[in-house]
């Protein structure tokens, strides 16, 4: 009687607006952040992807001070994050500092922005873990600007960002303009960071720009096989997080995390696994 109940209470949630909402939202998250990922990985900018998050994060607060929608300070944080990223980072052994001291002070800066901002403590809570009540018209509005330029983008720039990401020496060598793909790969980060922060929060962002990249590159080398992988991933993450969290009604952040977790621990196993039989045959 308890899991009927539970699924029929499952059912009458997935009814309402807001729910409907998020779910569209996240599935528009997992293709663009799903397809961004293996990139990310492949290029070790994950670190970036923290550092972003907490620049969204800034900006997020700055946007409740104010009385601003949360998603427009998310992505304006994001983007400035990108560009410095970009531009003082360009160089890999650079990077790491630069993420470090940017990431340090904006977080500082955002705690204490919330700290100033008087209004309901559900809205600091959502910025570090996410909420799917937060999600309305306004931020599908916004997610679906967002990533209609983020995903044009990548279609057009893919093939150099691949072949910078894989060897960018050669890429350099071969005319391609490998600068002015690092930053607008950093402005892409950011764009879709600021998409997550929203719905999963600024501390386990990682989970849905890190998590499905990983565990794709750990069963195959094929970038657009990768690429795919990881879209399923990270929707299967974030939808399927989505719909736990429900009945509890607790943060979807750590429902995502897990599922996505599991994602990479069972491809690491397959691989393991695929492994032993290469090595025994």
């Amino acid at each position: 009687m308890g899991r009927l109940f539970t699924f029929s209470g499952i059912g009458e949630l997935l009814g309402l607006p807001f729910v409907q909402n998020a779910l569209i939202a996240c599935a528009v998250l997992g293709l663009v952040a799903g397809s961004l990922t293996p990139l990310i990985v492949s290029r070790g900018m994950a670190f970036a992807v923290h550092g972003t998050a907490e620049l969204a994060f800034t900006g997020g607060a700055a946007a409740l001070l104010i009385g601003v929608g949360v998603e427009i300070g998310a992505v304006v944080g994001a983007v400035v994050a990108g560009l410095v990223f970009g531009l003082l980072g360009l160089r890999q052994r650079e990077r790491d500092s630069v993420i470090g001291v940017v990431l340090a002070f904006g977080l500082g800066l955002g705690v204490l922005l919330l700290a100033l901002y008087s209004g309901r403590a559900s809205n600091k809570f959502g910025l570090l873990t996410g909420s799917i009540v937060s999600v309305d018209s306004t931020n599908l509005t916004v997610l679906a600007i967002v990533a209609v330029l983020v995903m044009g983008t990548l279609a057009v720039l893919y093939r150099p960002l691949l072949f910078a990401s894989a060897d960018p020496d050669v890429a350099l060598a071969r005319g391609v303009p490998v600068r002015f793909l690092s930053l607008v790969f950093a402005v892409l980060i950011g764009l879709t960071t600021a998409l997550a922060v929203p719905i999963v929060g600024a501390v386990l962002v990682l989970s849905v720009m890190i998590a499905p990249g990983a565990a794709a590159a750990r069963v195959t080398a094929n970038p657009l096989l990768a690429t795919v992988l990881a879209v399923l991933f990270a929707e299967l993450a974030l939808v399927g997080g989505t719909v736990m969290s429900l009945a509890p009604g607790l943060p979807v952040s750590g429902y995502v995390a897990t599922i996505a977790f599991l994602c990479y621990v069972g491809c690491r196993v397959v691989a393991r696994l695929r492994g032993r039989r290469v090595a025994a045959a």
